[in-house]
């Protein structure tokens, strides 16, 4: 098995799933207005890199809190229709594409949760996604999570662990991403590329050899 990893916001979308999805929840008059300057907050010191995860899934699965999953996946699918679909960057679809010629398996990571990860992750053709996982009693969302958080050690973490299950090993893993926090997983690879890089990461690629890509709409 050969495998392409894929961060999700910034790398494969202009933009941030989680911060679109309550944006939506927003205009939809499902979420109150001022949860998006609370979760602006909160997103500043995830480009630090200091976000504090609980804080951030207490507030942002707020609104989804005891909703049935099967009243909110069409919902879901919806917004994955209207604020989604239209800021994938054509370069990461050929990306995408490119993989499956070569008769890779890809996978979607992200630092969202697994309500908008797996469904974005279908609407994009790709088969295996890992997000934060949400607790659900009797196919109800309750506004917790478990397990390990899949952001900066932890996406490796649950990347290891996604790989047990599938008990095979990658001959050779490529990953993907925009960001500093997913340091850990850029190293874990065999071939990786920064997508948009900011300085500190790009400067990174560079010393390391890794390849370094500029992603448009």
């Amino acid at each position: 098995m050969k495998l392409a990893i894929f961060d999700l916001d910034e790398t494969l979308i202009a933009g941030d799933s989680a911060s679109l999805w309550l944006s939506f929840l927003v205009r939809r008059q499902l979420a109150p207005a001022d949860i998006l300057e609370r979760e602006h907050a909160l997103m500043n010191d995830y480009y630090r890199g200091r976000m504090d995860m609980d804080a951030y899934m207490t507030l942002t699965l707020a609104p989804i809190r005891n909703w049935q999953q099967r009243d909110l996946a069409p919902l879901v699918d919806e917004f994955i229709q209207q604020d989604i679909l239209p800021l994938v960057y054509p370069a990461a679809r050929d990306r995408l594409a490119w993989h499956t010629a070569q008769g890779h398996e890809r996978l979607i990571i992200s630092a969202t949760g697994e309500h908008l990860v797996k469904p974005i992750a279908r609407a994009l053709g790709v088969d295996h996604a890992i997000g934060i996982q949400l607790e659900c009693c009797d196919g109800v969302y309750n506004g917790r999570t478990h397990g390990v958080y899949s952001y900066q050690q932890g996406k490796l973490i649950r990347l290891q662990e996604w790989l047990e299950q599938q008990t095979r090993r990658p001959s050779h893993s490529y990953g993907y991403s925009d960001s500093l926090n997913d340091l850990p997983l850029l190293e874990f690879v065999d071939q990786a590329a920064v997508i948009n890089g900011e300085e500190r990461l790009g400067r990174l690629a560079d010393e390391r050899g890794w390849e370094r890509l500029d992603w448009h709409l």
